[in-house]
């Protein structure tokens, strides 16, 4: 069955008109005869979209109850047994509800797809998870509903919805976006005119790099070489000496004269080595391409100059900086062309800025170092012919010369011819000269004849020593070579592993840097599909003969690893695949060292789940002991008050005085209470130690929550002062009730005596932050005996009581899950809950949440 045709309309922000611009397309397609369904379509309240989502076919979508609250949610199931042609699937970073199938709405998307169905949906530049840092800086806002940037980029077609961020604005105020309530809020924070051109500017490059990857696509279809530069791009060709940083900042400097360019440093790292590069020298340059906005990359290849025209020409370059030494003029007779000049003559329609400068360039030469080339070998055999001829002419105007002192010289020159052409040069050196020796100095002198048997042993001695001579040169050559080999590719996987740990996604990381050296199209990762059949003695696993592409980067994957034109065979289930080229034997070898590093990857990544379960074993275990702790002492005391009066009540032999009767109701309610609130926290607590609390943050006052979170204080015992103008905050309603009714009720029992004071903190010079994000805050303050520094940190912990941390005296009641419950709520919500010493004795607990930005959003953890 073919494959779907996902087509995303993306937004700058909110309210561009992205979920109305989707319906217009699926009306448009209705209209031409198309079998359109709406999977589900939220309106937010706007008329206009709801009004043109009439007339299309809705399929029912899923009413859920989650934490007292309505939800719906796709019905995945009954859109694939409507099988539509198209289905219009709104917010592709949504969350689903906890319980109701994938935990991402693009993940159901993908199972639409997966059946042949094809989907429109939306989505804004804010959810790419690539872009969560940047947006939180522009705007001061973490968004929580993430959707990778690659389930973004697999879509078939990519739709712009983009209108002027001052349109906007008055779309906002004139209440098309969001109700009238939130409309200033929104205004003021989020949707200011700054944070909106910025995320427009955002949309705009994304969708421009993802233009690109479609265009590098359909050249590499095309078989088109010919570089198409869509943007400036500046490549500098490093060789790890002192003028790297000279050739950056003079690329920089060019860049600067164009807006948008981009800035790429690339080292090119010879497969059989490069003497002579500092890795000090190649770290201060990575660091300074960097802090220049710039990016470095290093590639392998045995011609510099070749690989660092590939390399330009597969990113688009438009310009090519390389550095020439002043004080290498001199050797390029023996040397041949440089880097730089064939760079100059192979690079086409790429300009190339040639550098000149003082210092010693390293590494990027076109002679090859630690091994004997060929130009040095020709040289070698010319020498070999020419120097022994020279000499022996020379020493034919010398009276004095005998025969040992011409063989010496002989000697000399033999010498010299193996240390410039090494072993064959040498041989033929040394067979040369012994010729001329016998011809020109041997008696009797113009004949090959030897008379004296003294002369013949000399010669075989000197043809001896001289072949040996150049045996040790070509040995120490080869020795060179291979030091060099392994040297290089040591500096290769210490940049793999460097990249691969500071990113978040190592695989992605990893293939893409196998790509970038070895200069190929694709990269992909196989892993070995398993299944599970029944042979008649039970369940048993056994591998199947497919493939499973777990995954890639570059353009059009191989289906299976026997398409590729080049196979590493990882583990029994793991294999990469490279496509674009045929690997040399030197470049298969370092490929294995790649292999055996994403082994190494693979197994670190298990050790680090088996690390997390058997700390989330060590918790559960704790968490049951302290329950058992609980339920031995703290539940069993309510409940033997509860009994103890529900018993008193049930005697018919005794007679209560109203007032009597009335003190053991009271007393059963206050013991269910506790016994209520105990319970409650245990549960919470548990929630939060597996991690199923998702919160659902939307615009909540504090005057809203706090008369529930103070319902059954006794009265005049807290006393409130908030101020008239306290701004709405970004929190879920009944968790921010919680956590406002386990820190009172914490202050009330250690501060019996005192009256406790709930402060609320509004703008000024002193406004809260969270992460840079304006933030709203409340102080609750009470005059008790207050907490050590020291005891702070283990004061938040689970089933840590006052007396636990920092006291011997009795009196402590409850299991100590009140704050511990409170500070893992707050953190859920994205808030912050933080105590204070109280000036004059006492405790401060701080709680504070980010200003609304008027959007709802469940928040995942």
């Amino acid at each position: 069955m073919a494959r779907g045709i996902l087509r995303i309309f993306l937004g700058a922000a909110p309210g561009v008109g992205k979920t109305y611009s989707m319906l217009e397309a699926g009306q448009t397609l209705m209209a031409a005869g198309t079998d359109v369904v709406v999977g589900i379509v939220l309106d937010h309240g706007r008329a206009p979209t709801r009004k043109l989502a009439d007339g299309l076919e809705q399929v029912p979508t899923l009413a859920l109850d989650y934490r007292g609250a309505q939800f719906e949610e796709m019905d995945v199931a009954a859109v694939l047994a409507r099988k539509p042609a198209v289905a219009l699937v709104d917010e592709y970073a949504h969350s689903n509800i906890p319980g109701t199938g994938h935990a991402k709405r693009w993940q159901d998307i993908e199972e639409l797809l997966a059946a042949g169905i094809d989907v429109m949906s939306t989505v804004n530049v804010q959810h790419l998870a690539s872009l969560g840092d940047v947006v939180h800086s522009i705007t001061g806002v973490r968004q929580q509903e993430t959707v990778p940037d690659d389930a973004v980029r697999r879509a078939d077609q990519i739709e712009l919805v983009d209108i002027p961020p001052e349109l906007l604005r008055q779309r906002m105020g004139a209440g098309l976006v969001y109700s009238p309530d939130k409309v200033d809020a929104a205004l003021a924070n989020y949707f200011r005119l700054g944070n909106l051109t910025a995320l427009r500017e955002l949309a705009l490059l994304w969708l421009a790099d993802r233009v690109e990857e479609g265009l590098a696509a359909y050249r590499a279809t095309h078989g088109i070489e010919a570089s198409w530069p869509t943007r400036e791009r500046v490549v500098v060709g490093l060789t790890g000496g002192p003028e790297g940083q000279v050739l950056i900042r003079r690329a920089a400097r060019i860049l600067s004269r164009v807006s948008g360019g981009e800035l790429l440093a690339v080292h090119v790292r010879r497969s059989d080595g490069v003497a002579g590069e500092s890795p000090q020298e190649l770290e201060v340059q990575r660091q300074l391409v960097t802090d220049l906005g710039g990016t470095y990359h290093s590639v392998g290849g045995d011609d510099p100059a070749q690989a660092l025209l590939a390399f330009a020409r597969s990113v688009d370059a438009t310009q090519l900086v390389v550095g020439t030494s002043r004080r290498r003029a001199r050797s390029a007779l023996f040397r041949g062309a440089g880097v730089g000049t064939r760079v100059v003559r192979d690079s086409g329609d790429i300009d190339v800025h040639m550098v000149s400068h003082p210092l010693g360039g390293r590494g990027v030469s076109g002679a090859v170092r630690g091994r004997l080339g060929r130009r040095r070998v020709a040289i070698g055999f010319a020498l070999a012919v020419l120097l022994p001829a020279l000499v022996q002419w020379l020493l034919g105007y010398s009276q004095n010369a005998n025969f040992a002192t011409i063989m010496l010289i002989q000697f000399t020159a033999a010498i010299a011819v193996a240390l410039v052409g090494g072993l064959w040069p040498a041989v033929v050196a040394a067979a040369w000269s012994s010729l001329l020796l016998n011809f020109f100095s041997a008696d009797p002198v113009g004949t090959l004849t030897i008379s004296d048997p003294q002369n013949l042993l000399a010669l075989a001695i000197f043809l001896a020593v001289s072949a040996a001579v150049a045996v040790v040169v070509d040995r120490s050559a080869r020795r060179s070579r291979e030091a060099a080999v392994a040297g290089a590719e040591a500096a290769t996987l210490s940049e793999l592993a460097r990249g691969v740990l500071a990113s978040p996604d190592t695989v992605q990381v990893f293939l893409e840097q196998v790509r970038e050296y070895f200069q190929v199209s694709t990269v992909a990762l196989f892993r070995r599909e398993s299944a599970r059949t029944d042979d008649g003695g039970g369940p048993a696993r056994v591998p199947v003969s497919g493939w499973a592409l777990a995954a890639s980067v570059g353009s059009a994957p191989p289906s299976e690893p026997g398409d590729a034109d080049n196979v590493e065979e990882v583990s029994a289930t793991l294999v990469l695949a490279l496509n674009g080229r045929t690997l040399p034997a030197s470049d298969r070898r370092l490929l294995g060292a790649f292999g055996a590093h994403l082994m190494a990857m693979e197994q670190r990544d298990e050790l680090s789940e088996s690390r997390k379960a058997n700390v989330r074993l060590a918790e559960g275990n704790k968490m049951r002991t302290a329950v058992l702790r609980a339920v031995s002492h703290d539940l069993r005391t309510p409940l033997a008050g509860i009994k103890l009066a529900v018993s008193s009540l049930r005697q018919s032999e005794v007679t209560f005085a109203p007032e009597e009767e009335a003190e053991l109701l009271a007393t059963i309610e206050n013991y269910s209470d506790r016994l209520d609130g105990l319970v409650g926290n245990l549960l919470d607590m548990s929630r939060l130690s597996a991690d199923t609390v998702t919160p659902l943050l939307e615009p909540v006052s504090w005057r809203d929550v706090l008369p529930e979170a103070l319902r059954g204080v006794p009265a005049g015992r807290v006393l409130l002062q908030l101020p008239a103008n306290m701004p709405p905050v970004d929190a879920d309603a009944g968790m921010l009730e919680r956590v406002l009714a386990n820190i009172v009720e914490n202050a009330l029992k250690y501060a019996p005596d005192s009256e406790i004071l709930i402060v609320g903190a509004v703008g000024g010079a002193g406004w809260a932050t969270i992460e840079g994000q304006p933030a709203s805050e409340l102080r609750i303050i009470d005059r008790g005996r207050g907490v050590p520094a020291d005891a702070v940190v283990a004061m938040f912990q689970p089933f840590q009581r006052l007396d636990d941390v920092s006291y011997g005296a009795a009196g402590g009641t409850g299991v100590g899950l009140g704050l511990a419950v409170a500070k893992g709520f707050m953190e859920t919500m994205g808030g912050v809950l933080e105590a204070e010493q109280t000036p004059g004795g006492g405790l401060t607990m701080v709680v504070r949440l980010p200003i609304s930005t008027g959007v709802s959003r469940r928040r995942n953890v």
